[in-house]
């Protein structure tokens, strides 16, 4: 493929107004679109989906006066592969971003591209995390590959690398704000991404936010100390056990020397290395206010350590991970709260599409686990949060299975643009209009990065609203159906329960049939095992 735009990109407003069926004086209008997404976000962590960990009013704004998806998806749970599906509108076999080290197909065209071709003005602040020079841009300021969290460094369009002083949430915010004050053509449409690195590991919170939250205790979930009896091999295997495998350091914030001295062991080669590049950014003042709330919890941690059993242990850890994830959330919420609020006050809320979302789900103690990477529903399902007055009603709610597939052709029906015929996913547009029932009847879903951190086998998928087949591949060959009905928390893998024989066989005839459809087969499977470098 050449890299040439193709020549649809340039249809008239005219032919595009009758494609979409909107009056030609209202594409004259076409939205703005505004997308703020999180790393790592967990819906269960916005209380607008679940109240009992903590209060996000500003993410629930957009609910109040937008709609909230109750069974939004990804087709692969994982940071740059999901950012490339988002901006493509393929799965990751198509656009070849399988995983975070395989590389991103750059002949791909992307919806910013055709919405910048098309008339509007774009630009892309905070975490892309593949690739230093994003395509249809006319602004951007990105972080080098993860980021950091305080002073960090940015990737930008037109000064070069620069470093930022302060607070990595509150700089892209800030970043965000003063685009669209200072850089925005009043005479064109945006699109303007806002892509926050919290809450992603290592969760360093600032400080307004961990003076408050390391105070607070949080509800433990009901399976936090799951033995995976009722389930196969690749939940046992894998390594995202809080009590096991999340880093002492750096997710847990034990200081080395304090590690040393109780002869706490690293969980991998980068355990003290991400605490220490992290804290070791930091400038005088800010290390002064680190040190004032983490040396005491380090001090305790140090007195009842010999005490602790492995229960009490986990349950620590547990408090101790919720406290920088959440307070992290704390100040993305802000973020959107300060962003809504600018919107208001420059006249621009009532033509501008907001969306909310993540690049994937998170356990939060679930299963015992932290990080994301499995088909099971807190790592599979992501928040999704889209305001649009006199578009969308305001304050419903959505059960209709969508997915990040979908944000390309979405967008570009709203800019009057017909989406490219390549591209997989469905505009959103049938639901904004309240005639979205059976929108999607089930997901596919397909997971690659093994081996690789974590242990996650590679899967592939199929859910519906009711159940859930799975087949784990590569050096296993095992099967799991559940029940979401039933069995919501996945706790019980029903796939060799006479029962269930016709729902199983019925599943496993979709889920044939969907790789079809998205172009997915073993032939693929075998060629993207073939370059895993062990």
């Amino acid at each position: 493929m050449k890299n040439s735009i193709p020549y649809y990109l340039f249809a008239n407003v005219l032919v595009l107004s009758a494609c979409t069926g909107l009056d030609p004086k209202e594409v004259k209008k076409r939205p703005n679109i505004l997308f703020i997404m999180a790393d790592d976000h967990a819906y269960q962590a916005i209380s607008a989906y679940d109240s009992s960990l903590t209060k996000t009013p500003h993410i629930d704004r957009l609910a109040k006066e937008g709609i909230l998806f109750k069974n939004s998806c990804v087709t692969n749970s994982i940071s740059a592969p999901s950012r490339a599906v988002i901006l493509t509108g393929k799965h990751s076999h198509i656009n070849g971003k399988i995983d975070n080290l395989s590389p991103f197909d750059t002949n791909q065209i992307t919806f910013p591209q055709i919405l910048q071709q098309n008339g509007y003005q774009t630009a892309m602040f905070g975490k892309l995390h593949f690739g230093n020079n994003p395509k249809g841009f006319d602004e951007f300021k990105i972080l080098p590959d993860q980021g950091n969290y305080y002073n960090p460094d940015f990737i930008c369009k037109k000064e070069g690398n620069i470093k930022v002083e302060g607070y990595v949430t509150d700089i892209i915010t800030q970043m965000t704000l003063n685009w669209l004050k200072k850089q925005r053509d009043p005479n064109k449409p945006f699109l303007l991404m806002c892509l926050h690195k919290a809450p992603h590991p290592e969760w360093f919170p600032d400080k307004t936010q961990f003076s408050k939250f390391t105070k607070k205790r949080f509800k433990e979930p009901s399976n936090l100390f799951d033995n995976f009896d009722h389930r196969g091999m690749a939940s046992k295997k894998a390594e995202m056990s809080i009590l096991k495998n999340m880093n002492w350091a750096g997710d847990s914030k034990i200081y080395p020397s304090i590690m040393d001295e109780l002869k706490i062991f690293e969980t991998c080669k980068w355990d003290k290395i991400a605490f220490e590049k992290e804290i070791n950014r930091m400038n005088a003042q800010q290390r002064a206010s680190w040190d004032s709330v983490y040396l005491a919890i380090n001090e305790n941690f140090r007195k009842e350590y010999a005490q602790m059993n492995q229960k009490e242990l986990m349950q620590w850890r547990y408090q101790r991970y919720m406290q920088d994830y959440l307070a992290c959330i704390g100040s993305v919420d802000e973020s959107v709260g300060q962003i809504l609020d600018y919107l208001d006050q420059a006249g621009l809320s009532e033509n501008t599409i907001v969306v909310y979302t993540s690049d994937q789900g998170f356990y939060l103690g679930e299963h015992g686990w932290f990080d994301k990477r499995f088909i099971y529903n807190q790592s599979f399902k992501t928040p999704l949060l889209i305001r649009w007055p006199n578009v969308i009603k305001a304050g419903i709610s959505n059960e209709e299975m969508v997915q990040n597939l979908d944000f390309a052709q979405t967008f570009l029906e709203a800019a009057s643009i017909v989406s490219p015929s390549d591209m997989q996913g469905k505009s959103l547009f049938p639901i904004f209009r309240g005639e979205g029932e059976n929108f999607r009847e089930a997901a596919y879903y397909h997971y690659y990065e093994y081996p690789g951190i974590h242990a996650v086998k590679r899967h592939y998928g199929i859910v519906t609203k009711k159940y859930k087949l799975i087949h784990f591949y590569y050096d296993i060959d095992e099967w799991e159906l559940y029940d979401l009905k039933n069995d919501p928390n996945e706790m019980n893998s029903v796939y060799h329960q006479l029962e269930y024989n016709s729902i199983r066989d019925s599943l496993k005839k979709q889920l044939v049939e969907l790789r079809i459809k998205y172009k997915d087969s073993e032939e693929l499977d075998k060629k993207f095992i073939s370059k895993i470098k062990i």
